[in-house]
């Protein structure tokens, strides 16, 4: 199998990623192989304009990031759409991306920034994650459910009406458990300044809450 250097170039330089030219080796492979490949791998072929190879990142990575919009608007056509808008604006800024930091951390800052850009924090958001699917009647009474229902719309209100960072940090620690200094790389902030966050945000929500709890 013959193999292809794929060098990353940022307009007429060379990509450096660490303070280091990074030169990847990718084997020819064929299309039905490229997700044998890492994602730094796939970030070149993407730049070389290889067909797929952006695709595969949308689809490892999808999931999470429409969890992510979800939490932020608390129904799936928004989340949907604010999922797509990430994809895109990570596909048109792909040349800017510097390998810092994983590609899934850095989706997950675009996609913080366009849902903190987007979402007033006066949305309504009343569905529940997941809806869609199944729900076994026979673990969970109607009114049992009725009830949780009711309290997880009063948290994720709670949520929409933090200030903006604080929003941020919550929805990152609490749904997708990230630790501080992963949600510093996504904001791009101090690990002591995650922390004052998300202690305020959680002081903020048991204000709004009361006795509900978080």
């Amino acid at each position: 199998m013959t193999s292809a250097t794929v060098w990353t170039f940022s307009r007429s330089h060379p990509e450096k990623r660490g303070g280091a030219i990074v030169r990847h080796e990718v084997d020819a492979v064929a299309d039905d192989r490229l997700d044998e490949l890492d994602d730094a791998a796939l970030v070149d072929l993407s730049l070389a304009d290889r067909s797929g190879a952006f695709d595969l990142i949308v689809a490892r990575h999808r999931q999470r990031v429409y969890q992510l919009c979800y939490r932020f608007v608390g129904n799936h056509e928004d989340a949907s759409d604010l999922a797509q808008d990430v994809f895109v604006r990570a596909f048109r800024g792909l040349r800017g991306f510097r390998g810092h930091s994983s590609i899934g951390t850095w989706l997950y800052r675009i996609g913080v920034n366009v849902c903190l850009n987007r979402v007033s924090a006066k949305t309504l958001v009343t569905e529940e994650l997941g809806a869609r699917q199944h729900v076994d009647a026979h673990t969970e009474s109607p009114a049992d459910r009725m009830l949780k229902q009711e309290r997880a719309v009063r948290v994720r209100a709670a949520i929409a009406r933090l200030p903006r960072k604080q929003r941020a940090t919550l929805v990152l620690r609490i749904y997708h458990e990230l630790s501080h200094q992963e949600i510093a790389e996504v904001l791009g902030s101090s690990v002591g300044a995650v922390k004052a966050n998300f202690f305020h945000a959680l002081a903020n929500l048991k204000r709004q809450l009361g006795d509900q709890g978080l």
